[in-house]
């Protein structure tokens, strides 16, 4: 390190504010350049007399005002602050989707050219995500991830403290907030429970308490539970019976509405349409069919597919303008009925 560092402990002026004013000057000033190592904390410390505690405080201070950057097993780092610098930007998934690739394309078309986006899939898979942050943290510049992994308290909890091991100025949380997790970090979430209760409210017209509300949704989804509680409730409220299926019924009832929390274009829309068509039944008309989560074609698959859903291209575009202003915030996500023909 190029910087010698002169404190007078006579001051009125604490310690770690003289130590700090220097290193900021000396960035900002040029006599510490882009890239250059600092003095480890033990050394700095045992050079000037300083306790450890006060040049990790100081270290710290700069790390949040990103004129310093820690580098695992090689210390600290002056910042490059070359405004024309790409972001670097890691994307960690749990898996790519339809609806992934909404979000991610929102998120990649937000920072433009002024970032560069690595993506991985964790798989909801906790070993997954530690051998990602063993290996690249301290990497990028900021991490986007999904913290979607199993909901029992022993998998939340390592959750938690692998996640926290990501600087909270560098980490955007997408889809979810992990409970829990405190600290200045930014993301844009949904609500499971509360969501679809609310999104099924502004389909409340086309609900009829004489008829049930059919849902088809698989075992191995991972927010079924939190999701059933919000139909549950939608239902009781309202006075609408509800039953759920794993596949499409043998046979479908005039007046039928199906939700359908597991489509993406597989076989449980697929073959509910057919079972529909067989019976000589009119999708919209006589059966009516929601598909949870939104996607382009949607638009025109059966005419028109009613989705119930959060706004994804609004998640991605939000964690963009975090990252580009470096102003992190926690937003809800818009979600929100959209109607077509089969509703």
């Amino acid at each position: 390190m190029s910087l010698n560092i002169q404190v007078d402990p006579t001051s009125k002026t604490p310690l770690y504010k003289q130590l700090l004013a220097q290193f900021e000057d000396a960035i900002h000033g040029g006599v510490l350049v882009a890239g250059e190592q600092l003095s480890s904390m033990n050394d700095l410390s045992a050079r000037t007399g300083i306790s450890k505690e006060t040049v990790k405080k100081v270290y710290g201070i700069l790390c949040e005002k990103g004129l310093i950057v820690p580098k695992q097993g090689k210390g600290f780092y002056v910042a490059n602050d070359n405004p024309d610098a790409k972001l670097s930007v890691l994307v960690l998934f749990d898996k790519i989707s339809v609806y992934k690739q909404t979000l991610f394309n929102s998120l990649a078309d937000t920072l433009g050219d002024k970032a560069e986006l690595t993506i991985l899939t964790h798989n909801q898979s906790l070993e997954l995500l530690e051998y990602y942050l063993d290996n690249y943290l301290d990497r990028y510049d900021y991490y986007v991830v999904t913290p979607h992994f199993p909901l029992d308290e022993d998998s939340q909890a390592r959750a938690r403290r692998l996640v926290a091991r990501i600087p909270n100025r560098k980490l955007i949380m997408l889809d979810r907030l992990l409970p829990g997790y405190a600290g200045n970090y930014g993301a844009v979430y949904q609500d499971f429970e509360n969501d679809i209760y609310y999104g099924l409210t502004q389909g409340l017209d086309r609900l009829r308490p004489s008829r049930p509300l059919k849902v088809i949704t698989m075992p191995s989804s991972l927010y079924g539970s939190c999701i059933r509680k919000g139909i549950d409730r939608f239902c009781a409220e309202h006075g609408i019976p509800v039953e759920y299926m794993t596949e499409t019924p043998p046979h479908i009832c005039r007046g039928d509405t199906f939700l359908i929390l597991n489509s993406q274009l597989d076989s449980g829309l697929a073959g509910l349409a057919r079972q529909i068509k067989s019976q000589n039944l009119a999708i919209g008309k006589d059966v009516r069919i929601i598909s949870y989560n939104e996607f382009d074609l949607y638009e025109i698959v059966l005419g028109g597919l009613t989705t119930i859903s959060a706004d994804f291209r609004q998640m991605g575009r939000l964690a963009g303008e975090m990252i580009l202003e470096k102003k992190p915030s926690k937003i809800h996500c818009d979600f929100h009925l959209t109607r077509r023909s089969t509703f």
